[in-house]
């Protein structure tokens, strides 16, 4: 059996027809979705961008201790097994900070094609006007990102040239020539749709037509109070727009995995690192950069993540409550294909639970920022059951409890009132600490549960 890959980065759940969402077109990860098993808890584990994938290749989570990081030189990944056993891997990206000098998380591929030009990505340097899109201050990193990033797009002229469409391209053109090896992997990191959000003007018009604002394309992690209700629904647009974007191209690359006769013989396994605050909770961004002591609560809308998974051979086209994470998913796909996994993993396999062989082992997932030594360091953590959500900041921080049947917006902090169930999730996290290594230093700043 062959196997297809694809990590979106940011990209809520919500904003899927598959999830519930009713206004964002989706179509192609819907289609997809109604013929696989769409896990309904998959919650992140490290956060953010590097560090998930870091979970997801190795098994392991690396939260407690390197954080965003290079992978190790001859660490087991998911791509070195399957290479081992005579897998042919292939990378397709276009994920600028996946590639970057010593980041190492290539190792494994016997094939890497780099789409250039994505977000922060050092490439062109044509001596052309950057005109700004809004005022300068509603921006992140507007000199080092976004102008880096309007020089680098510079040159595009046709849907084709935009990213994700470039990436599911590549992808395509590396079928037409690998197609007949006995079994490959096809891994494909699409940067999309993370901002930048600079779609096509007829993606954003399906969201918020007539707009005549200041588009902020790349706003920046605050309170979202420095945006007015017009540009908080732009930005939702801008958003809206990438992922329909992604969507019609993904389809595109779905369409040729059946055409080519690959549909009974490929598992495809769609998911995302993390999501993003569009005013929810008051918030703009996925973390606060201002205060880089001082870290945000990891809410549903960044923390709880889509998993979709397609096995041909098995029961497909239902839904999952499993609770499950990224460092579970290379055990499982292992298991899949009848490998072993390596040992010392902090993820295990749910494909006994999933066929109804076993119970669902995994009591708690936890989701975390890179735990510092520091005191003076706010690091918050979110310990979920599927249930019930601790959002944890450590010593110094603040305790949140939510009740996401009754409460699934997250509004009403119940931890006074709810005290033994958040004192049996801040339970079950400190043994997960201890079991997966977490040094001393570290774990003694996460003893403490505040009122």
């Amino acid at each position: 059996m062959n196997l297809i890959v694809i990590i979106s980065d940011t990209l809520r759940r919500d904003f899927l027809g598959c999830y519930g969402n009713t206004w964002v077109q989706t179509p192609n990860i819907d289609a997809l979705a109604r013929e696989s098993v769409v896990f309904d808890r998959c919650y992140t584990g490290s956060f953010p961008t590097m560090p998930m994938r870091a979970d997801f290749m190795t098994g392991k989570y690396v939260f407690q201790n390197i954080g965003w990081a290079p992978l190790p030189p001859r660490t087991p990944t998911l791509q070195n097994v399957l290479r081992n056993n005579g897998y042919v891997t292939m990378l397709v990206t276009d994920h600028t900070q996946m590639l970057a000098p010593g980041m190492n998380y290539h190792q494994g591929f016997m094939g890497v094609e780099w789409i250039r030009g994505q977000a922060s990505d050092t490439w062109i340097t044509d001596p052309i006007e950057v005109k700004w899109p809004c005022a300068k201050e509603k921006l992140r990193q507007p000199e080092n990102w976004v102008e880096r990033y309007y020089r680098n797009i510079s040159r595009r002229r046709t849907e084709a040239d935009w990213f994700s469409p470039q990436t599911f391209t590549k992808a395509m053109e590396w079928l037409d020539t690998n197609y007949t090896h006995e079994r490959f992997l096809l891994y494909i990191d699409t940067f999309d749709v993370h901002e930048p959000w600079t779609p096509p003007k007829w993606y954003v018009d399906l969201y918020d037509p007539g707009y005549e604002g200041e588009a902020v394309v790349y706003p920046r992690y605050d309170k979202s109070d420095y945006l007015t209700a017009a540009e908080i629904k732009h930005v939702r647009a801008l958003y809206a727009g990438t992922i329909t974007m992604l969507d019609r191209w993904l389809g595109r690359l779905i369409q040729k995995v059946s055409d080519m006769g690959l549909w009974d013989n490929t598992a495809i396994l769609f998911t995302a690192d993390h999501g993003w605050y569009h005013g929810e909770h008051g918030l703009m961004g996925k973390h606060t950069v201002l205060e880089p002591r001082k870290g945000w609560p990891f809410y549903e809308e960044v923390a709880h993540t889509p998993l979709i998974l397609r096995i041909p051979g098995l029961e497909m086209g239902k839904r999952s409550d499993l609770l499950v994470q990224p460092v579970d998913m290379m055990p499982t796909l292992l298991e899949i294909f009848g490998l072993r996994a390596p040992d010392g993993l902090h993820g295990r396999s749910f494909l006994p639970a999933l066929k109804g062989d076993a119970p669902n082992e995994r009591k708690i997932a936890v989701t975390s920022g890179t735990l510092f030594a520091d005191p003076s360091f706010t690091v918050y953590s979110t310990i979920t059951d599927g249930e019930w959500v601790l959002n944890y900041g450590g010593e110094g921080g603040e305790a949140l409890l939510h009740h996401l049947a009754s409460d699934p917006g997250q509004e009403r902090n119940v931890i006074r009132q709810e005290r033994e169930k958040a004192v049996g999730l801040h339970s079950e996290y400190l043994k997960l600490l201890q079991a997966i290594g977490t040094d001393e230093s570290r774990l003694k700043l996460r003893t403490h549960l505040p009122q």
